[in-house]
């Protein structure tokens, strides 16, 4: 298989999910042995390669830097452009964060698979391993488990200790339809930690409309008031417990579908298309980055 890049420029513009600030974001072809490479056009051009040594901070998304310059909540991109199957582009991008659009991959999906991709001439470097990789949060009890396969998958479970999504666990292979069934899942959060996220300066462009709301206990009035305002609503009628969202799931278990979109995207910062089995339980940014830095140490 030959490496592939984009067949013409694409441009997302929206707010960002943690800074709310306003950003555009243009996709470009880039030839055989880029990789993925983040321009920060307001800084002059200097270029951020997407690879687990750029990783900087990872609280709720991953953050990549090079000296002053920095760009975060790429995960979903580069997931996109994992299950589209690009090696190479350019991303130029004038501000810190990616537009969050709809809160999934589905726009990068929906506006570039119809054109297809164009081939490359020279072969796509996969990236392997030779041995077993586990990394674990032994706080949390996640983990993460990679192992050398020439049938590359992803096998994601979620536990939050939640009713309202339980435990959910979703697989991914050659065989998955990536634009159908994970593309479309959402970003989420629980509604107890919409108000210490705004405290840290996070979720600042976060709404129903690009996030989903998981809700666990009945809501108080000064609660439901915080929400209103954080969406610039009036009021806002709160489910007892359940999920908050607009439009309504898309699927029953798109929460793990959201985390296995992350984990894609996050992996994709190896360099390249990991040819590895991968089960994980638990997953976050910060285990995700964690992995990515283990398999780039032992290549």
């Amino acid at each position: 298989m030959n490496q592939r890049t984009l067949k013409k420029e694409y441009i997302f513009e929206g707010k960002g999910l943690h800074t709310g600030k306003y950003s555009r974001a243009v996709l470009r072809p880039a030839p055989a042995g880029t990789g993925i490479v983040f321009v920060r056009t307001d800084k002059g051009g200097v270029q951020i390669p997407a690879v687990a040594s750029n990783v900087g901070r990872t609280r709720r998304s991953t953050i990549l830097v090079n000296g002053c310059a920095k760009v975060g909540t790429v995960e979903h991109l580069l997931s996109a452009l994992t299950g589209l199957g690009v090696d190479n582009a350019f991303i130029d991008i004038d501000t810190c964060e990616m537009p969050i659009l709809d809160g999934s991959a589905a726009p990068y999906m929906e506006a570039i698979a119809p054109d297809g991709l164009q081939e490359q001439d020279a072969p796509r470097q996969w990236i392997e391993i030779d041995h077993e990789i586990i990394v674990r949060n032994e706080k949390s009890g996640a983990w993460i488990k990679i192992v050398p396969s020439e049938n590359p998958s992803v096998e994601v479970t979620i536990d939050f200790n939640s009713k309202v999504i339980g435990v959910q666990t979703v697989r991914y292979d050659s065989e998955s339809d990536y634009r159908a069934d994970i593309a479309p899942c959402r970003t989420f959060c629980f509604f107890h930690e919409v108000l210490p996220l705004l405290c840290l300066g996070l979720a600042r462009g976060g709404e129903v409309g690009n996030a989903i709301v998981v809700v666990e206990k009945p809501v108080r009035r000064w609660q439901a008031r915080l929400m209103a305002r954080v969406l610039g609503k009036k009021a806002v009628d709160l489910p007892d417990h359940g999920y908050v969202c607009d439009p309504a799931l898309r699927f029953p278990d798109e929460c793990a579908r959201h985390k296995l979109l992350d984990i894609l995207g996050d992996l994709r910062l190896c360099g390249g298309f990991l040819k590895a089995r991968i089960e994980a339980f638990k997953p976050g940014h910060a285990l995700n980055t964690l992995a990515a830095k283990q398999v780039l140490s032992n290549i």
